[in-house]
């Protein structure tokens, strides 16, 4: 009986009093709760969550079950840019200060601090090299120091961080360093060259972490080829980072070429996008049997700039006689203006007035409008649409599950496309006021 009583006490010792994962936030008004997740190369999973303290502080106790390995603390959302990779090997714990200028400091933790202080120095090398480079010096003999340096400080970290998974990160971030007098141009073809020589697409430690993304950014944004523009620029970066992975699992070259096409998205290059999507990203899609992202792989080239406008067909009255016209099928206009709207949606109703006193005001011929409604039912909208007679009405039915809404990718209402003539998409301005910034500045 004492020794059942002995273990009852013990056992929530053991299970709950691991070790701790303590910070502070500041200012401690911008940050409200934290959200602790294990990274692994297929998923996030949760682990625990904690409220900041006035003072912005936290602690997150670890118990048994936190094995080692990489860490994600989510700050602030979007969860994708506001986050802290963290190390944790079971073994200690973990303190650290965290303010947006000066951004993550670890007061405990061997192996946060061996990686921090590792990335901060070859951060302040790789500046002495790009200043040397851009001021065009002369004085090769600083700059074989400079060299030196580099390949002393790689070498130290890596011997500092035998046995510890920092040493994954610090082995992959080797850049290349020359064994003897270079020029800018043969360094950085060089650096080019060997960009990924150390790096290993299998190694889930990496694939665990924010590394590989950060790694494959780096490259495609940041080493520019002479002669080339931005898309081909890009385009070429893209296949050789593509070739550098060629041996990774399917969900890892996945996960990573949609982050990039999402970026790329971002950013407004979508032609850039596309190529992703058409050279790589839709073929390992249909691999994983991925219908949903092949879909918002297509959809996304189906209505970008420049590219033909989806096709459909609807009902308009000429001659008095109700007749089914393809949109391909319209004539007569300089620009047709798309709007995904609903008879239920008080920001369209405000806008859509704006939008129909704006087209009369333009000359004749110069807009057309096709104002599709998604709705539930037809009542309201046949009520609201005689508001706007110069309109060509569509019944968009079944609301957020219509056809022509699902290929034009609406996911929000109101939502503008202009066309040309010839029914190529020019623009897609966000509400009334780009639409007619857009015209004033045609």
């Amino acid at each position: 009986m004492k020794r059942i009583i002995f273990l009852i006490v013990i056992i929530p010792n053991i299970f709950f009093g691991q070790h701790t994962i303590k910070g502070t936030f500041s200012p401690a008004a911008d940050f409200t709760a934290v959200l602790l997740y294990k990274i692994t190369p297929s998923k996030l999973e949760y682990i625990d969550n904690a409220k900041l303290n006035e003072d912005g502080s936290f602690e997150l106790k670890l118990d048994l079950t936190a094995t080692k390995g990489m860490y994600k603390l989510i700050y602030a959302l979007p969860e994708d840019e506001h986050f802290i990779d963290i190390i944790y090997n079971a073994n200690e714990d973990i303190e650290f200060t965290f303010n947006l200028n000066d951004n993550v400091v670890y007061k405990s933790s061997k192996e946060n601090k061996l990686i921090t202080s590792y990335m901060h120095s070859m951060a302040m090398i790789q500046q002495s090299i790009n200043n040397f480079f851009s001021q065009k010096s002369e004085d090769y003999k600083a700059l074989e120091t400079i060299f030196k340096t580099q390949r002393e400080t790689q070498t130290n970290f890596e011997g500092a961080a035998i046995g510890t998974i920092a040493l994954h990160f610090i082995e992959a971030n080797r850049f290349y360093i020359p064994e003897k007098q270079e020029d800018v141009k043969t360094y950085m073809n060089n650096l080019e060259t060997h960009f990924f020589d150390h790096v290993d697409f299998n190694n889930e430690v990496l694939q665990s972490s924010n590394f590989l993304s950060e790694r494959m950014f780096n490259y495609v944004f940041r080493l520019s080829h002479f002669g080339l523009d931005d898309v081909s620029n890009y385009n070429r970066n893209i296949d050789v980072f593509y070739k550098a992975m060629s041996d990774a699992p399917l969900n890892i070259k996945s996960n990573l070429l949609l982050e990039l096409w999402e970026r790329m998205g971002k950013d407004g290059l979508e032609e850039v996008a596309n190529y992703i999507a058409d050279r790589y990203l839709i073929d390992i899609a249909k691999l994983q049997n991925n219908k949903e992202l092949v879909y918002k792989l297509t959809t996304f080239r189906n209505i970008s700039i420049g590219h033909k406008a989806p096709d459909f067909s609807f009902e308009i009255k000429e001659n008095n006689k109700n007749t089914i016209k393809k949109l391909s099928e319209l004539q007569g206009a300089e620009n047709y203006i798309i709007v995904f709207w609903s008879s239920t949606c008080a920001h369209c109703l405000h806008e859509l007035p704006q939008l129909h006193d704006f087209v009369k005001s333009q000359e004749k011929d110069k807009l057309k409008v096709i104002a599709i409604g998604l709705e539930g039912e037809a009542n309201n909208w046949k009520d609201t649409i005689t508001k706007f007679p110069d309109f060509i009405n569509v019944f968009g039915e079944g609301k957020w599950e219509n056809v022509i809404g699902d290929d034009y990718g609406v996911v929000a209402t109101p939502t503008y496309f202009i066309l040309n003539k010839d029914k190529e998409i020019i623009a897609r301005p966000d509400d009334i006021v780009a639409l007619k910034t857009f015209y004033q500045n045609d």
